[in-house]
């Protein structure tokens, strides 16, 4: 009795699962499906959805529009709220637990999140929060979250700065309570009201016909104390942090351009990776399937150099053959 023959596989299909690569077919159809929320036309979408979201919680303080249109505006924010819900999930399963590498997506996170707690009895103050999910304006408009990133990163320095400035509350708070607060006492009367008072000073709000020349009235070169103070508070340190967020800034940026210029050096490889023979998986990267591959290429390779040594042999006999 003739036995039926093997049929000839290819390598890529040589000892392969069925079922598996169905459920592994089923997997990779999945993660393309989900791939579909970083398209820029779905971005686009999101970010219409928040701005409308934005738009309704803000008419939903209408007393008149709320009376009117209160299950309207109910049904549009329960709508938003599972757009944002499966906007989440799908990133969730494309990106696995990597989705939470990312700040900005945590943070995406937490607002859907608190949106989602229940708004009655004690929790009622919670049912504000649902405006927390405009700020993810942030991380759909780059502009934004350069400019969020930047003051954190700033936030170092921004912390010194801080310091210096109390140390410069400090000193006047003790030295206008000790001048003038047995006259003024609403102004310096303690070192809170200096402090508060050195704030308004600060802000420039009423500084001179509020404070320094009501005070001038008692002490007529009390303005050797104030004017110094708006110098260096208002003019020197403001100003010094300012500097420090747009150096924050340039900083950021110029990382934020090499980590770009790393990707695509890294994509590139990965392109040329697969076309020899590789495959991607899961977001990265695998070897070929069959080692008939690689020894397909190994031989490649070994009659590349038998070539080159052939050619070399042959150059060599000429270059004899030409001496005298």
């Amino acid at each position: 009795m003739i036995k039926s023959a093997k049929p000839v596989l290819s390598p890529g299909e040589e000892n392969r699962n069925p079922k598996k690569n169905d459920g592994r077919g089923l997997g990779n159809a999945l993660l393309e499906f989900c791939e579909i929320v970083y398209r820029p036309s779905v971005s686009k979408f999101i970010l219409i959805v928040i701005l409308a979201n934005a738009a309704v919680l803000g008419l939903e303080t209408s007393v008149t529009v709320r009376d009117g249109f209160g299950f309207f505006l109910r049904l549009l924010n329960h709508v938003c709220l599972v757009i944002f819900c499966v906007e989440l999930v799908m990133k969730t399963i494309r990106e696995r637990l990597r989705f939470f590498a990312s700040p900005w997506n945590v943070f995406d996170f937490i607002v859907v999140g608190v949106s989602m707690l229940p708004g009655a009895g004690h929790l009622s103050v919670l049912r504000s929060l649902r405006i927390l999910r405009a700020m993810r304006l942030i991380t759909k408009l780059p502009k934004l979250r350069l400019i969020a990133e930047s003051i954190i990163h700033a936030l170092p320095s921004i912390g010194w700065i801080t310091v210096l400035l109390v140390v410069i509350f400090y000193v006047f708070a003790v030295l206008t309570t000790t001048l003038f607060g047995g006259r003024y006492p609403d102004f310096f009367g303690d070192m809170g009201e200096s402090m508060y008072t050195l704030f308004q000073l600060l802000t420039l709000d009423s500084w001179s016909s509020g404070v320094s020349r009501t005070v001038m009235r008692e002490f007529p070169h009390a303005y050797l104390v104030f004017i110094p103070f708006v110098i260096l508070s208002s003019f020197i340190v403001l100003n010094v942090f300012i500097g420090i967020i747009v150096n924050s800034i340039h900083e950021v940026s110029d990382r934020n351009n090499r980590e770009e210029e790393r990707a695509g050096e890294k994509a590139e490889g990965e392109d040329a990776f697969v076309a020899g023979g590789g495959r991607r998986r899961g977001g990265g990267l695998k070897a070929p399937d069959h080692p008939s591959i690689l020894v397909f290429e190994l031989d490649s390779l070994k009659s590349q150099l038998s070539r080159m040594e052939d050619r070399e042999r042959r150059i060599e006999e000429m270059l004899r053959a030409k001496r005298p």
